[in-house]
């Protein structure tokens, strides 16, 4: 039976006609429907550390968390949180005024731009982008305006002329994604050093989505933003513990602030879940404080995965960015004689029974990011040397 209205008007919000079925959705049914292996979306094939999930086992069987929790967490998580950003980055929060739980980053993303972007207002974010955030701008009203990575001397680099010509009197804030994906870029000092300028001689807000913190590959580490000079007091950083324990299924993650900041962010977030992942928050408090050497650990393993498979691309005919930070890596398909990444995305499963993701979705300028495919390296040692076998055909 067919539902009749009386309006020609389409159902969906005219802000989010141009966000259709995600590219991982259609991605990961091909996966499936061909017996591909997924290199597509990122989330790791097996659980974190046994530990931590024996710990929101723990926190069901207590009763911790099997009701609604307190709006901006618990607290062990909160307390938690603020310890982890002092010891790791000498940054200062007050556990109960300046940091707040959210259903996974995603969510702290939505709830913080919703709550400091107004119609008419510019985000400028850097391009190629994580999709949510043109969902999350175009929902608040807003106008994104993006500043392209482009590739430079085997990575992508930011060209801070452009940022700073993209400002106008209109830009409310600044969209600042380190380790960046889908590049796999870290922004060095350097260019945080002038973005942090730049925001303070404009009076602009900035939002850091800071997830794969602890994925940054070279030693000096991850650098946020927030403990630049002028930043702490106009940076809403944003963090999960998904990418970090490998439990991207719990949704757990986190904005730390100013107290105003963080009271206007939880004042559009108690809309959207109001309060998620309960028992799972008791764990990450745990999971927050475990010894540098399980970081060091994860990130040494990651590492080695992200070589194992950026080898494998490069026998296989790719030219390759090595990231140096998140666990995808972006390859360039021209030298394979291919110019779509959508059409070569597409056809690849198959091809040789391995999936990926056009880098093009994460543009408004779709052409800048044709060429480029991303590959996610957070898998199972066995697997990604399977998938390096099968891309091995693309060579001939």
């Amino acid at each position: 039976m067919t539902t009749m209205t009386s309006s020609a008007r389409p159902f969906l919000n005219r802000r989010l006609a141009e966000f259709g079925t995600t590219i991982f959705a259609e991605m990961s049914a091909l996966a499936v429907a061909t017996g591909s292996i997924n290199l597509g979306q990122g989330f790791p094939d097996t659980d974190g550390p046994e530990e931590i999930r024996e710990a929101a086992v723990r926190a069901l069987r207590d009763g911790r968390g099997n009701q609604y929790p307190p709006g901006p967490g618990v607290p062990e998580l909160r307390t938690a949180i603020a310890a982890h950003q002092e010891r790791r980055y000498g940054l200062s929060y007050d556990p109960d005024r300046e940091v707040l739980v959210t259903a996974g980053a995603t969510e702290a993303i939505a709830a913080t731009l919703l709550a400091l972007v107004e119609p008419g207002d510019e985000v400028i974010a850097l391009e190629p982008y994580y999709d949510s955030y043109a969902a999350c701008i175009a929902m608040a009203g807003g106008t994104r305006v993006p500043v392209t990575l482009r590739p430079h001397d085997g990575s992508f680099r930011l060209d801070l002329d452009e940022l700073r010509a993209a400002v106008t009197p209109r830009t409310r804030l600044l969209l600042i994604n380190t380790p960046h994906n889908p590049t796999g870029t870290v922004l060095t000092r350097d260019e945080l050093t002038a973005i942090a300028q730049l925001a303070v001689e404009r009076d602009l807000l900035v939002v850091t989505d800071e997830v794969y913190e602890h994925l940054v590959f070279d030693d000096a580490g991850h650098l946020p933003l927030a403990s630049f000079p002028g930043m702490r007091e106009r940076t809403v950083s944003i963090g999960s513990a998904g990418k970090t324990f490998s439990f991207t299924g719990w949704k757990v993650g986190w904005v730390t602030s100013t107290p105003d900041l963080v009271t206007a962010v939880r004042s559009a977030k108690q809309f959207l879940t109001y309060v998620a992942s309960g028992p799972f928050q008791y764990a990450v408090a745990e999971a927050l404080r475990l010894p540098d050497s399980y970081f060091a650990d994860f990130r040494a393993d990651m590492l080695a995965k992200r070589d194992l498979l950026a080898g494998g691309l490069e026998r296989a005919g790719f030219k390759v960015f090595r990231p140096a930070g998140t666990y995808f890596i972006t390859t360039d398909i021209r030298p394979l004689g291919e110019s779509d990444g959508f059409t070569f995305c597409r056809a690849l499963p198959e091809r040789c029974g391995v999936v990926a993701i056009p880098n093009a979705v994460f543009y408004d300028h779709r052409e800048q990011g044709a060429p480029f495919v991303r590959f996610a390296f957070c898998k199972r040692t066995g697997v990604l040397e399977e998938a390096a076998s099968r891309l091995k055909t693309l060579a001939a």
